[in-house]
């Protein structure tokens, strides 16, 4: 616990809620405007014990991991989510980042990236276990608000070992749809998009609002998106309650907003020296994103 309070003490000391602010902010924030909820919103923690080449920083990732979930704990927060690679590699890593990301003193949450599942053949079908997840996907509700987690790796050529059915799968999807795409990438399966479409059905009915976290990005077109970004992005215009959609995967970031819904990824933690993760202020018409570290703020309006 004294550890935990010195970097408390560090970290507030630091930061003193550093961020960035007016970097991407188009528009002025009403003066009496107050938010519903806050989240916590970290992406690519992608931590392993080797201390990495380039711009990767895996060992560093721990610390990074630590001060983040600090700073964290000083706000209130409805919850905080991990977008995806929260290990670069090796079930061992698991058990670094895990009790640390635990300490959060809100709802946590993890969505699955491609990296989650750099492990061996046998634990591939435990990594949604081992990080707590009640499914590969699911949703859940705060307030007025949908949160829908979506799994990029159902049809996938990582997260199923070698000559089994899921592996299989992928290499015909990959074949008849004649994809260029990387093969680090995924694609949503057809019962997937069934459930998603369920989902949004009922939230409407419902008249909720829907945010959706993944950890690949189906827009702008990128080398990062899902196989079958067009086809989940039809689905969601397709229904006006839809107001943005969260990942990772591609660490230097990414925006891009069409027919009215955002689409934001966020900063890799792994890939800096200094850190990287975000807290969203959820207003009734709009999303603010309040980056620390190397990622940016953001005013993401939400009226349509």
């Amino acid at each position: 616990m004294e550890v935990w309070k010195f970097l408390g003490v560090l970290v507030i000391a630091q930061l003193t809620f550093h961020s960035n602010y007016g970097q991407q902010n188009p528009t002025k924030l009403p003066e009496t405007s107050k938010s519903q909820f806050s989240i916590g919103v970290i992406a690519d923690c992608q931590y392993h014990h080797e201390q990495g080449t380039g711009i990767r920083k895996y060992a560093k990732s721990e610390q990074k991991l630590k001060e983040c979930v600090v700073h964290l704990n000083t706000m209130d927060l409805a919850y905080t989510v991990h977008l995806g690679d929260f290990i670069d590699r090796d079930w061992e890593s698991f058990d670094v980042v895990g009790p640390i990301y635990n300490h959060l003193n809100m709802p946590k949450y993890h969505v699955l990236g491609n990296h989650d599942f750099s492990v061996v053949d046998d634990k591939k079908s435990a990594v949604y276990k081992k990080l707590g997840m009640p499914s590969p996907y699911y949703d859940f509700k705060i307030k007025d608000w949908r949160f829908i987690v979506l799994d990029g790796n159902d049809i996938s050529f990582h997260a199923y070992p070698a000559e089994s059915d899921g592996y299989k799968i992928a290499e015909k999807y990959y074949r008849q749809n004649q994809i260029e795409s990387p093969k680090w990438n995924g694609a949503i399966g057809p019962t997937q998009l069934q459930w998603l479409r369920s989902v949004l059905d009922k939230s409407l009915q419902d008249q909720e609002k829907v945010v959706l976290y993944c950890h690949f990005p189906v827009y702008p077109l990128n080398k990062h998106n899902l196989w079958n970004a067009d086809e989940v992005i039809d689905i969601l215009e397709s229904y006006p309650h839809v107001k943005a959609y969260i990942n990772g995967h591609n660490h230097e970031g990414n925006y891009g907003v069409k027919n009215g819904i955002h689409y934001l990824t966020l900063q890799g933690m792994v890939d800096t020296d200094e850190n990287s993760y975000s807290v969203i202020n959820i207003h009734s018409d709009y999303l603010e994103i309040i980056g620390f570290g190397r990622e940016v703020n953001r005013i993401l309006t939400t009226s349509r």
